[in-house]
Order: structure tokens, then C-alpha cells, then sequence
């Protein structure tokens, strides 16, 4: 299931600035990622990326790549893709889920959260696999806190899904719970298959953005904002539309 947008009217911000800044930002980043070339864009990779072996242990970069201090790539790494797709993938779920979860907060609020579990994605990788010289980027784990924070606040939310069967694509409306549900068990599975270190997917880092996400909810919510809420459903047809394809 591939989701494309959902039926959850946002009740307290008329715009998600937070949201639609941190789309902006990763893509500007990403921008000047390419605009490197494929040698300086490595380079740049291994400068800001967060490194486990040079947070964990003495490993330390070159002099010339070493532009911050590990601690900092904690952070530099939320913003540096390793492509198209990737960028693509995690934009388009921060557009469907964040401003739900930014209506809940406040900007601010959202802002600290979005970063708090950016930086417990990246640690949990770290923590699992200390050794590892590979640099992870992306901000699949700080979205992942917030389809974690948006499972526990609009479980019951309709969401609109591709669904690939073969050659044959459909569309079906799904809740919520079913669909993050089913995100994070194939998390699980696919931490669970992939040797610790291994260059890929960081699929440990999801987890934990995910976990730190229902963790932190609760804390970071307005007053008077609850968990499990019923759905808040509008007209696909006549209301104004969600996620880039409708």
C-alpha cells in the first residue's frame, strides 16, 4: 500500500508552516546535494551524514570532510538524501501526515518534536550498530516519529492508498491504524532480515522514530487535544484537495 493523501481536515492552523518548511529545506538541501557533481556530493555525504563508528567510537574523518562535530550530524543528516526517490518518498509522507500532527502541537511544538525524534531515529541506528563507517541520511526517522505520533492521534483517519497487485494498480480508502500498522511491521521485518551495518535502508532508525513518535505525543500535544480521535471526514470531491495527486 502506497498512500497519496488522507481525509483528515486540519481544526486549529490554517497553515502548517512548520511542515511545508521542513519540505522546502530538505529539498533546497538536496538541491545543492546535486549540484555538486557525484564526487563533491559523496564527499558531502560522509561530511554531514551521521557516521556511527565516528559517533561511537575514535573513528574520525579526514581532516577535509570533517567540517562538524559528530554530535552535529545528529541533526546535518535529517536534511541530506541519497536520492530522488528517497527524497520523494519521505516529502510526500511528511506532506500527507505532518500537518495533522503540526495542527496538534502548535509550530513550535511540532518543530522540537519533529527533531527530538530525528535525532532517537538516529541514535537507534547508532546504538545497533556502533562499528559501522556507513553514513545514514534522509529524514525518514524523524517522519517516522510522525507517522507514530499520527497513529495514536487520528487512528480511525481515512487514508487514500495505491495498491499494487502485479501489473494491475488500485485505489481503496484505509484507515490509519491499518496503514501505518502494516508500515511498521514491515519495519520490523525488514530490521529483523538486515545485518546490522549493512549499507541500505536504515530500517532501525525508523523504529525508533517511530517508537520515540508515540512516545513523545503525549508531552508535545495541546491542552485539550486527545489520542484516538474520530475520524473528522470531508468530501473527496468537493473539498479542497490532499497530497499532490488529489
Amino acid at each position: 500500500m502506497f498512500p497519496i493523501s488522507d481525509d483528515n481536515p486540519r481544526t486549529r492552523l490554517r497553515t502548517p508552516f512548520v511542515a511545508w518548511a521542513l519540505i522546502a529545506a530538505n529539498v533546497a538541501v538536496f538541491v545543492w546535494q546535486f549540484s555538486l557533481g557525484p564526487q563533491a556530493g559523496q564527499a558531502v555525504v560522509y561530511s554531514l551524514g551521521m557516521i556511527p563508528a565516528r559517533l561511537f567510537t575514535p573513528a574520525e574523518l579526514p581532516p577535509e570532510l570533517a567540517v562538524v562535530p559528530a554530535w552535529a550530524t545528529i541533526f546535518t543528516s535529517m536534511f541530506m538524501h541519497g536520492g530522488w526517490l528517497h527524497l520523494g518518498g519521505n516529502m510526500l509522507f511528511l506532506w500527507i501526515f505532518g500537518d495533522n500532527v503540526e495542527d496538534s502541537m502548535g509550530h513550535v511544538r511540532f518543530l522540537t518534536f519533529y527533531v527530538l525524534c530525528g535525532a532517537a531515529a538516529a541514535l537507534t541506528q547508532g546504538v545497533l550498530s556502533p562499528t559501522s563507517p556507513v553514513p545514514m541520511v534522509g529524514a525518514s526517522g524523524a517522519i517516522s516519529g510522525v507517522l507514530g505520533a499520527y497513529l495514536l492521534l487520528h487512528p480511525r483517519a481515512t487514508v487514500r492508498v495505491l495498491i499494487f497487485l502485479g501489473i494491475f494498480v488500485t485505489m481503496a480508502y484505509v484507515p490509519a491504524m491499518l496503514v501505518l500498522g502494516i508500515w511498521f511491521l514491515g519495519q520490523l521485518w525488514s530490521a529483523a532480515a538486515t545485518p546490522p551495518g549493512e549499507p541500505g535502508v536504515a530500517f532501525a532508525a525508523h523504529i525508533g522514530g517511530f517508537v520515540a513518535g508515540m512516545a513523545l505525543v503525549g508531552f508535545f500535544k495541546r491542552r485539550g487535544v486527545g489520542l484516538f480521535q474520530p475520524p473528522h471526514h470531508r468530501a473527496w470531491q468537493t473539498e479542497r484537495r490532499r497530497g499532490p495527486w488529489g
